[in-house]
C-alpha cells in the first residue's frame, strides 16, 4: 500500500508558483487574489487564514473582504463588481457556504469569469466540462494532479465518486471522464452504495461522514481518494474512509489530514498564477 502524499506533492507545487510570481514580478506584474468572507464562521475564517499565509508564503498580492453576516446581497455584489475592475486583482474567491438570505449562485455568476480562480462560475464549468481550456476547481484538480503524480491513469479504469457536490463531486467526475475513466457518480439518493464501490478500481469520495467507506464495500487493489474531513468530539481530523481497515486492501490511499487537503490550496495558488499570466500575455 503506497500512500499519496499531497503535503510533499503541495509543497513542490507551492515552490514552482513562488518560482513563477518572482518571473512575472520581473515583468511588472504582482499576482494578486482577493477573497471574501462573509460571517463568522471559525472553520471558513481558519480556511481563508490558510489562504492568506500561503500567498503571502509564494509571494502573491493577498487581501480579505471580511463582512458581517447581516450584509446585504448589493452590497457583497457591489463588492465584487469593484474587484472585477481593479487590475490589480487577479482572482476572486467567495468562501462557501455563505449565509442563507444570499443567493449563492448569483454572487458566483457575477465574478469575471477571467478571475474565478475557484472555478466555479458557469462559464469554467462548462469549458471544464467540454475539455476546453479554463478554471478548474481546486480539490478536484488537486487529486488529478496526486493522480498524475503517482503515475496513476485513469484511462479504462471503472471509478466510483461519491457525494454530487457543485464544488467537487460533479467536477470530480468530470475531469475524470475528461481522463477516459468510466465513471459512476454516487450521492445521498443512490440505492445501496457498496453494490457501486465494490466494483470500483478508484473510488473518491468526499461527503462528510465519518467512516462512510468502510472494508467490506473496497475491492482488493483499489485506489482511495478520501477527499472528505471531519473534525471528531476528541478533535482529530478524519476523512470519510475507515483508514484504519480500508488501507490494508489498497494499493494507493490518501491520508487524513495531509492527502487532497494541502493540494486544494497548492492548485488555488496556480489557478490565481494562470491568471496572472493570462494577464500578462493581455498587456503584452
Amino acid at each position: 500500500m503506497t500512500i499519496l502524499d499531497g503535503k510533499k506533492l503541495s509543497n513542490k507545487i507551492r515552490l514552482e508558483v513562488k518560482q513563477e510570481v518572482q518571473i512575472l514580478q520581473k515583468k511588472g506584474i504582482t499576482p494578486g487574489l482577493a477573497v471574501v468572507l462573509v460571517g463568522a464562521d471559525p472553520a471558513s475564517a481558519a480556511y481563508v487564514n490558510m489562504k492568506s499565509k500561503a500567498c503571502k508564503e509564494a509571494g502573491i498580492y493577498s487581501i480579505a473582504h471580511e463582512m458581517p453576516e447581516s450584509i446585504s446581497q448589493d452590497n457583497i455584489l457591489e463588492i465584487i463588481m469593484m474587484m472585477n475592475k481593479n487590475p490589480n486583482i487577479d482572482g476572486i474567491l467567495v468562501q462557501l457556504p455563505l449565509p442563507s438570505h444570499i443567493d449563492t449562485t448569483a454572487i458566483l455568476e457575477s465574478i469575471d469569469p477571467k478571475k474565478d480562480v475557484d472555478g466555479f462560475h458557469p462559464y469554467n464549468v462548462g469549458r471544464v466540462s467540454a475539455g476546453l481550456d479554463g478554471f478548474i476547481p481546486a480539490t478536484p484538480y488537486g487529486v488529478m494532479e496526486l493522480l498524475k503524480e503517482y503515475k496513476i491513469d485513469p484511462k479504462g479504469k471503472n471509478v466510483c465518486v461519491v457525494g454530487a457536490s457543485n464544488i467537487v463531486g460533479k467536477p470530480m467526475a468530470t475531469l475524470l471522464l475528461n481522463a477516459n475513466a468510466t465513471v459512476e457518480i454516487c450521492h445521498i439518493h443512490t440505492d445501496d452504495l457498496k453494490k457501486h464501490t465494490l466494483n470500483a478500481d478508484i473510488i473518491c469520495v468526499g461527503v462528510g461522514v465519518v467512516n462512510l467507506i468502510k472494508e467490506d464495500m473496497v475491492k482488493e487493489n483499489a485506489i482511495i481518494i478520501d477527499i472528505g474531513i471531519n473534525r471528531l468530539d476528541s478533535g482529530k481530523l478524519v476523512g470519510d474512509v475507515d483508514y484504519a481497515n480500508v488501507s490494508s486492501k489498497c494499493t494507493y490511499i490518501t491520508p487524513v489530514p495531509g492527502g487532497v487537503g494541502p493540494m486544494t490550496i497548492a492548485m488555488l495558488l496556480k489557478n490565481t498564477i494562470k491568471s496572472a499570466s493570462n494577464r500578462n500575455i493581455e498587456e503584452d
